[in-house]
């Protein structure tokens, strides 16, 4: 029993602790608890206080805002009703204004009536009395301005006298100018007649083939005249080939190097010719349009020719079709852009007198060059023959300075055999005092002078100088 006792004394004891500090464990997070929730009541608290204290202050202010809006409205009230009662009071002062305007109108028409009636014989009396005062101050000064304004006139009436007189021989030259003029214009009308005769008279021999192929070789004349190819070897007019006489080409001119270069002028111009003698401008359209078709056709048939084959050995490069007239040229453009890319295609260049003067131009320059260099070759032949002489020359020089090199050398030994020999014997018989000697003899003195060497000609150029090359 003892035992037991003991074990429930400690088991107790044990227990008891474990309850103590489990009760001081609670107290300690109650107390901390409390103290947190404290704090956190606190600062609600304070929050709640601030809120309260801004939400009295927001009241204050609407309490007195309402109050002033109140105040507000109670002057507007009042300021209307003072309005009002000018508004009112102004309108009746504005009704008494013109009642009081009528009223005085009235009194005042009729007394300025009767003032009128009263003052209007004193007045026109007095009128009178003025106005012949005014006439006769009037007419003095009228007379006074009359004079100076006669002085002040007269250069003015002079010059329009002087200016009346140059207008009349002003009148008198523009009639003799507008009758030169009309005889001007008369003439003008007789010459464009006569012009327009010419026209017609040139449109119809130029429908004749052959004039007009003639008319196309002058002009292609005129052109080689222009460019400066007369006279030259380098062209020639109505070429036919050997082979086909029926070839004709107007001209064949001569390129450096061995080409050619056709020239055909047979260009159609019927079409153009009747578009000149159109009644109207839809008929001169389309005559200008069957022109543009028939150079073009022209064209193709110019390319189809056999000149390449013709010509061989000398082949051209291309045709040329020539046009006598820039408005040929212009009027088959306009109605046919493409003219000029169709005849590059088929190798026929269409050429007017100022391009074909310009190829011709070309074609001299070209010649010129080709002439400055034979010219070059000849003189590269001359100065290979000039230094061929110039060589054997100098040959010939170096032989004959050899030969007076020998000459002066053999000179140069007698005379010293002429001084150590025949000398000595002379002297000794002038020592005997010989009469009739004579001078004595003295010894000819020798030829030191060198030969001089040629230095130009040793210092040529080799023949190397003037190859072709």
């Amino acid at each position: 029993m003892q035992p037991l006792l003991s074990m429930k004394g400690r088991w107790m004891d044990g227990n008891g602790s474990i309850i103590a500090a489990a009760l001081l464990a609670l107290f300690l997070g109650a107390a901390l608890g409390w103290l947190i929730a404290r704090s956190r009541q606190a600062v609600l608290a304070a929050q709640l206080t601030e809120r309260t204290e801004r939400l009295t202050r927001l009241e204050t202010d609407l309490a007195d805002a309402s109050t002033s809006i109140l105040d507000l409205r109670a002057e507007n009230a009042e300021l209307r009703v003072l309005l009002d009662t000018e508004k009112h009071r102004t309108e009746e002062n504005l009704a008494l204004l013109d009642d009081a305007r009528r009223a005085l109108s009235d009194q005042f028409r009729a007394l300025s009536t009767e003032a009128l009636e009263k003052s209007n014989a004193s007045f026109l009396q007095l009128a009178e009395e003025n106005f012949g005062k005014l006439h006769q101050a009037a007419k003095s000064d009228l007379d006074q301005r009359s004079q100076a304004m006669a002085a002040q006139l007269t250069p003015v009436v002079e010059h329009l006298n002087k200016l009346d007189v140059n207008l009349r021989e002003i009148e008198k030259t523009r009639e003799g100018a507008y009758h030169g003029l009309r005889e001007q214009t008369a003439l003008m009308r007789q010459l464009y007649q006569e012009l327009k005769s010419e026209t017609g008279n040139l449109t119809r021999a130029l429908r004749a083939p052959t004039v007009r192929g003639r008319w196309g070789e002058i002009q292609l004349k005129r052109v080689v005249e222009l460019a400066g190819m007369v006279d030259h070897c380098d062209f020639q007019e109505q070429v036919q080939t050997p082979e086909d006489k029926r070839l004709r080409p107007d001209l064949v001119v001569r390129l450096p190097g061995g080409k050619s270069v056709i020239v055909d002028a047979k260009a159609p111009l019927e079409a153009y010719l009747a578009a000149v003698e159109a009644p109207d401008d839809d008929a001169r359209r389309a005559h200008l349009a069957h022109h543009a078709r028939q150079i073009r056709t022209h064209i193709k048939a110019l390319s189809e020719k056999t000149y390449w084959e013709q010509f061989k050995g000398d082949t051209p490069e291309f045709v040329v079709l020539f046009l006598p007239g820039e408005h040929f040229f212009a009027a088959a453009l306009e109605h046919d852009p493409g003219l000029i890319e169709a005849g590059v295609e088929q190798s026929v260049i269409l050429a007017t007198p100022t391009t074909l003067i310009s190829l011709l131009r070309a074609v001299a320059y070209g010649w010129r060059q080709e002439r400055l260099a034979q010219n070059a070759r000849e003189i590269a032949g001359l100065g290979r023959e000039m230094h061929k002489r110039l060589s054997t020359f100098s040959d010939h020089l170096a032989k004959i300075g050899k030969g007076l090199e020998t000459a002066a050398g053999a000179y140069n030994s007698a005379v010293g055999a002429f001084d150590s020999r025949v000398l000595v014997q002379a002297r000794k018989l002038a020592d005997f005092d010989t009469a009739g000697l004579g001078d004595a003899l003295e010894p000819p003195p020798p030829v030191e002078t060198a030969l001089r060497r040629s230095a130009s000609v040793a210092s040529l150029p080799g023949p190397g100088l003037f190859s072709n090359g």
